[in-house]
């Protein structure tokens, strides 16, 4: 008769509840890595519209109107953002201005999409969320 040895190491089925566990916990990891990136992006484009806005106030304060604003120039705004959102001011008139970031790349699917903010500090945002949760 055959003699059975007593041979260590795994199954195949030992090996494939193993991989698919793996899977279910991929599955469920990276979708939320991603929306805490997202987020995070989100807080660095919401400092850089408030520190713009305070540079468009700093330039109306010394020339009494918002017009000729440009905050390329006037700003010295870090960009951490890099390339998640595309910077934009609109609406320049003597007494009003709208300052918006809009979502670049993967950023897109953020939740709260693209940010606004305005000289008497209404934000806003493109998304269907409330925009207190966005603004927080």
């Amino acid at each position: 008769m055959f003699k059975r040895s007593k041979m260590g190491g795994f199954t195949l089925i030992e090996l494939m509840v193993v991989v698919a566990i793996v899977a279910i916990i991929t599955a469920i990891a990276v979708p939320s890595y991603q929306e805490q990136v997202r987020k995070s992006n989100r807080g660095l484009a919401k400092s850089d519209l408030l520190e713009l806005t305070q540079c468009a106030e700093r330039f109306h304060t010394t020339n009494t109107t918002y017009t000729g604003f440009d905050a390329a120039t006037a700003c010295d705004v870090d960009g951490k953002d890099g390339d998640k959102y595309d910077f934009g001011v609109a609406n320049i008139t003597r007494t009003t201005f709208t300052l918006s970031a809009t979502a670049q790349g993967g950023q897109v699917d953020d939740k709260c999409g693209n940010l606004g903010i305005n000289q008497a500090n209404v934000r806003t945002h493109s998304a269907g969320t409330a925009a207190d949760r966005c603004w927080e």
